[in-house]
């Protein structure tokens, strides 16, 4: 190759990146931001704070969907959720949050999370009333279903489509591996090409056995990993259980500049805070991204009415965000290693956190957490591009054989190599998508919470809340699932 045609390669390499990082810079720097915080905020006051007065029940509900008997539990349909959404970014991404934005930081995660929850239950409740049956018998639905069905735009569903199948099917599959087989490398020396075969090889296994072997694998796979985690979490706390007042007291001053008062820098504090806080929270959680929904649309419900499901997901982003991510910054603030000079980065903040409490043997803790977080992911994300492939194919499998080797083959590049560009694409990728789905949410918002108080209504009168699409006048033309022949509804208690 000439060193012109080296030369004009690299311009277009670096006009590329160039330009998709101020894509990336306006969507997740600044628009997307603002707009899943005030359709977080719009849907909490409209459903009443829905996610504080029905906690418990959203419990009862996810307690009583763990046996059907045909299709997908809410159990199971939870539990793929969680894989998808838990990963480094509960690790890696809340040591970030407190190293850009300090302790506050965490206090604005709690935050969005708490009004992220509404968003979710209006999303997965779209995706339960507009879901349909592919050639198989299984639901599916979506933010794709719910724009063609309920919006009338196909076009619409196809772009959310796209770009979810190239941010989550294929990207984010690759970054998951990449991460699994870098850190497995740098602390044990496993050749990278070797684990990245053995990643691919497991993951095929449940990849092409479709959505209920990656719902069932789930299933065993989240509870275990989240109890470890977890476990892990609460010893440390018992630890230094002397100093968590604190460190709750320190994240809410930090979190309004009290803290740093005295410093002069409240304005520059408050504002690092909310935007390393709330932007992790969103990325962890997914809320009002879209993508949690075509998974929340393969449920069958429990007990018979869409927003049962609504319920189910809230619960995912409490469990992701409030729990799990909490878990980290409790580690990291109490050991104290973020004071110290030598303070690592990123996941190698929150590793030094382990070791400085616990001991060096929790580099395999570690590695564990990894390869279960990214592993659970991959088959996880898959059934997201899984969805919106068969969307494209008129809920058909033309395709979905080659689509899966495709995936694969994903998984294998990003064991073993690292394109930024490629990453930078499926972040440009994943912000369109959510801009798309916010405004579908916004224009279904009005059907979507009806449909939640009328299960709101009969729950109240001491019903099982059961839907009745008479009640609906919106629906009268829908070709959906509604009601399922052979499907009794479920006794709930309140």
């Amino acid at each position: 190759m000439s060193v012109s045609n080296e030369t004009w390669l690299t311009s277009l390499n670096d006009g590329l990146m160039s330009a998709i990082g101020a894509v990336n810079g306006l969507l997740w720097g600044q628009l997307l931001v603002y707009l899943l915080v005030a359709v977080g905020v719009y849907f909490t006051l409209r459903l009443g704070f829905i996610q504080i007065r029905q906690f418990k029940h959203a419990v009862t509900v996810l307690k009583s969907g763990t046996d059907v008997d045909s299709g997908i539990s809410s159990y199971q349909v939870f539990c793929t959720s969680m894989a998808a959404r838990v990963g480094t970014g509960n690790m890696a991404g809340v040591a970030v949050a407190l190293s850009v934005g300090g302790p506050g930081a965490i206090f604005w995660m709690w935050v969005i999370a708490v009004f992220g929850m509404s968003t979710a239950f209006i999303e997965s409740t779209l995706a339960q009333i507009y879901k349909t049956k592919d050639v198989d018998g299984q639901y599916r639905g979506g933010p794709a279903y719910y724009m063609e069905k309920g919006l009338g735009m196909r076009w619409m569903g196809t772009l959310f489509s796209v770009c979810l199948i190239i941010a989550f099917g294929l990207v984010f599959n690759a970054v998951q591996a990449n991460t699994i087989t870098d850190a497995l490398n740098h602390s044990f020396g496993i050749d990278e090409t070797f684990m990245g075969v053995l990643i691919v090889a497991t993951s095929a296994f449940f990849i092409m056995g479709g959505l209920r072997k990656v719902a069932s694998a789930s299933a065993r796979i989240v509870p275990v990993m989240a109890v470890g985690y977890l476990a892990i979490a609460l010893v440390i706390v018992v630890m230094n259980i002397s100093e968590l007042p604190a460190a709750i007291a320190l994240i809410v001053k930090s979190a309004f500049g009290w803290q740093e008062a005295a410093a002069g820098g409240v304005a520059y504090t408050i504002s690092q805070a909310m935007q390393s806080g709330i932007a992790r929270g969103l990325f962890s959680n997914e809320a009002g991204m879209g993508s949690a929904a075509n998974v929340a649309a393969s449920a069958t419900p429990n007990p018979n009415h869409p927003a049962s499901q609504g319920f189910v997901q809230m619960l995912g982003v409490f469990a992701d965000t409030l729990v799990i991510c909490t878990a980290s910054a409790a580690m990291i603030m109490l050991s104290g290693v973020m004071d110290q000079p030598d303070a690592a980065s990123g996941i190698g903040l929150l590793q030094q956190a382990l070791t400085s409490e616990l001991g060096g043997w929790t580099t395999y803790f570690m590695a564990a957490a990894i390869l279960l977080f990214c592993f659970s992911s991959i088959i996880a994300n898959y059934t997201y591009a899984e969805t919106n492939i068969m969307f494209l194919n008129g809920n058909t499998k033309k395709g979905l054989f080659v689509f899966r080797l495709i995936v694969l083959a994903m998984v294998m590049f990003g064991s073993v190599a690292s394109l930024p560009v490629v990453w930078n694409l499926a972040d440009a990728s994943m912000g369109l998508m959510a801009l798309v789905n916010i405004v579908a949410l916004v224009m279904l918002s009005k059907l979507a919470i009806k449909v939640i108080k009328d299960y709101e209504t009969q729950l109240k009168a001491g019903k099982t809340p059961e839907f009745d699409r008479s009640k609906f006048p919106e629906l009268d033309e829908l070709d959906g699932a509604w009601h399922p022949e052979g499907t009794d509804p479920v006794a709930i208690s309140k």
